[in-house]
């Protein structure tokens, strides 16, 4: 792994990289933590949203206590109340004893809600209140419940759109996002996947190497399902490794097809320009072929071959001489 990678672990979960714009990010995460503010966390599904909000716990003065955390997409909307706000015995059918939700759980610590975007507007009105220092009620009770919680939430939708179309309260969204940190997808710091597949890899199966071919393939790739996609194809390919080490073949036929087009643009590419600058040294030196040759720094042969190949005599209209 790069001597310029960085390892920091937080709440047991350890990160990985070497980019400028994440070591700022935790930076930024580490400043917040020592404040109460809400914190709003954006970024795609899959870019590490979920490290920030740990990072902030691990520097909050709130760190020896709770960390809880759920998704708001993982339960139903009646079930998910229950879990945030507890019940009482009785309160439904199969509630056979009293249970406390989470937000009593993270009394005195943080509270994690990730894909707050999906939250019930009858639900948020309900969490707004909570926000603004309201006690509440379990389902069910007749005691108001009051917590002490930092909260902190993640989304991949943009929010703000979402309250424009009445899809999500603007109360809630300013509460919630008093501070606002933004999570870089993966393709957009590519040097952080050299020692994030390192890294996976050495978890899977330590000792087991990744070929210059193969990693090739892995910083080409755009990864649109980011670090968590990264994270499966690096396990998928430690699975069928041989030979110790990952190779070009270990890796899905969609990582090795996208790389395979993305080198025939590139050489295209090349190409355009290569004929464009004989071109251009041909009509400069008159169509003298030997000239040219001595300015391009290549034999008059090579020229002759690069010349038929691109079609420029017919092409550009240049008067070929020896």
């Amino acid at each position: 792994m790069s001597a310029d990678c960085e390892r920091r672990k937080y709440l047991d979960l350890e990160v990985v990289f070497a980019s400028e714009c994440i070591c700022t990010l935790l930076k930024q995460a580490e400043l917040v933590a020592a404040t109460d503010a809400a914190v709003l966390i954006t970024g795609e599904s899959g870019a590490g949203k979920e490290v920030v909000a740990r990072a902030i716990q691990h520097h909050s003065e709130r760190h020896s206590r709770s960390w809880v955390d759920i998704n708001c997409t993982a339960l139903p909307e009646n079930l998910l109340e229950s879990e945030l706000f507890g019940y009482e015995r009785g309160a439904f059918s199969g509630a056979d004893s009293t249970k406390p939700g989470l937000f009593e759980l993270a009394d005195h610590g943080t509270l994690f809600l990730d894909e707050i975007g999906e939250l019930d507007r009858r639900l948020q009105v309900k969490l707004l209140r909570i926000l603004d220092g309201a006690p509440y009620y379990r389902l069910g009770g007749i005691r108001k419940v009051q917590v002490d919680v930092r909260l902190v939430t993640a989304t991949n939708q943009d929010l703000k759109t979402a309250a424009e179309q009445g899809k999500f309260r603007f109360d809630l969204y300013h509460r919630l996002s008093q501070v606002r940190l933004s999570v870089p997808p993966l393709r957009e710091r590519p040097e952080d996947v050299a020692p994030l597949a390192m890294h996976f890899l050495e978890t899977q199966k330590p000792g087991l190497g990744i070929s210059r071919g193969a990693m090739d393939i892995l910083e080409a790739y755009s990864w649109p399902g980011n670090v968590r996609e990264l994270r499966n194809v690096i396990v998928r390919a430690a699975v069928f490794a041989e030979n110790g080490e990952v190779t070009a073949e270990d890796l899905p036929e969609e990582l090795r097809q996208h790389s395979y087009v993305s080198s025939l643009a590139h050489l295209s590419a090349l190409g355009e320009a290569e004929r464009d600058m004989i071109a251009r040294v041909l009509e400069r030196t008159g169509g003298h072929q030997l000239q040219a040759a001595r300015e391009l720094g290549i034999s008059r042969r090579t020229l002759q071959r690069r010349i038929k190949s691109y079609g420029l005599c017919l092409e550009r209209g240049v008067s070929v001489r020896v």
